[in-house]
């Protein structure tokens, strides 16, 4: 009997050992994604891969950290400080690795440029190349990189406008306190109509030959480096929530809701329908959601050398690297 109580025991101590080493084995990888602004549905894929357990699945322990006028998430995340982002678009890649930050973007989240420009009928500007002279204001937050963008296609240097930081409100354009004004086409825009402001012009970027994709998905050179299997397992659990989040919009908009404070439930829904169209226009819709289109961020580097915007060509292969986005499987990126 001692002989055979003393080997169940052992028999015991084996058993948990073993246990407690494959956990230890197999526990989640902690991750933290930094957003480029507060949680809205901008958002929403991220929020529902959290919330689904997606990132659970993949076998990451993901924090959201939301971001915000006064927070750069390139810098955060090519630094280490956090270890995915959502950030600016083309541009905020392409100056990050002008900066010499170990940026990578691994996938695009908006296939078309979100932004527009917005001023009043009777302001006498026709079109983007009366911006001339003008009082221009935009967010130096990421989006004065495409501002700049549509001026050079259309000839103007930065220094033909009198470009203004844009504050995270519609009221001095309300005000009139400048000629043109920046919007995303699925938030202040709709803003102006809910408030029965329609007596304006709106100029697109893409109408100025200037596609740039935004919300880019970014980390760095050393996590690509050392722990590829987090990368993919992360991007495929976010192109996933993203796919959920477009098949139930009403559950998706409940998630953003819970993670968000003082959010009107409408404006996010439609917020929602905007960023859908975004996401699946163009390459999002005939290759899947968080495409790269190197064509159209070749063109936009391309353009911001000549009219000087960037002061030296940027190696768009080392600063997007396509190959995580390849081995998404198509059931979690198309819809």
């Amino acid at each position: 009997m001692k002989r055979s109580f003393k080997h169940s025991v052992l028999s015991l101590a084996f058993l948990a050992t073993a246990i407690g080493g494959s956990v230890s084995a197999h526990a989640a990888e902690a991750v933290s994604i930094r957003l480029k602004w507060v949680a809205q549905a901008q958002f929403a894929g991220v929020y529902v891969a959290k919330a689904k357990g997606f990132y659970k699945d993949a076998g990451l322990d993901a924090t959201i950290s939301p971001g915000g006028p006064n927070i750069n998430v390139e810098t955060l995340v090519a630094s280490g400080a956090d270890t995915f982002g959502i950030a600016s678009g083309t541009e905020g890649v392409l100056y990050a690795r002008e900066k010499g930050l170990p940026l990578i973007c691994i996938g695009m989240s908006q296939q078309m440029t979100p932004f527009a420009y917005v001023t009043y009928d009777n302001s006498g500007i026709n079109s983007v190349k009366d911006f001339k002279g003008k009082s221009v204001a935009t967010w130096m937050t990421g989006p004065q990189f495409t501002l700049y963008s549509v001026l050079a296609h259309e000839g103007l240097s930065q220094s033909d406008v009198n470009v203004v930081s844009q504050p995270f409100s519609m009221q001095p354009f309300i005000d009139k306190q400048y000629d043109v004004a920046t919007v995303t086409l699925y938030n202040e825009l709709n803003t102006l109509k809910e408030q029965g402001i329609n007596n304006i012009k709106t100029f697109l970027p893409d109408d100025s030959g200037v596609t740039t994709q935004q919300d880019s998905i970014v980390t760095s050179e050393k996590m690509i480096k050392e722990k590829p299997e987090v990368v993919q397992a992360f991007l495929d659990a976010t192109l996933k929530g993203w796919k959920y989040a477009f098949e139930n919009k009403a559950e998706a908009t409940d998630i953003v809701m819970a993670a968000g404070s003082g959010l009107e439930r409408k404006h996010q829904e439609l917020m929602l329908e905007e960023i859908e169209k975004l996401m699946r226009a163009k390459l999002g819709g005939s290759q899947g959601l968080g495409a790269i289109d190197m064509a159209s961020i070749k063109a936009v580097h391309d353009s911001l050398i000549e009219y000087k915007a960037l002061k030296k060509p940027i190696d768009l292969e080392a600063a997007f690297d396509q190959t995580f986005w390849a081995k998404t499987p198509a059931s979690a990126k198309s819809m």
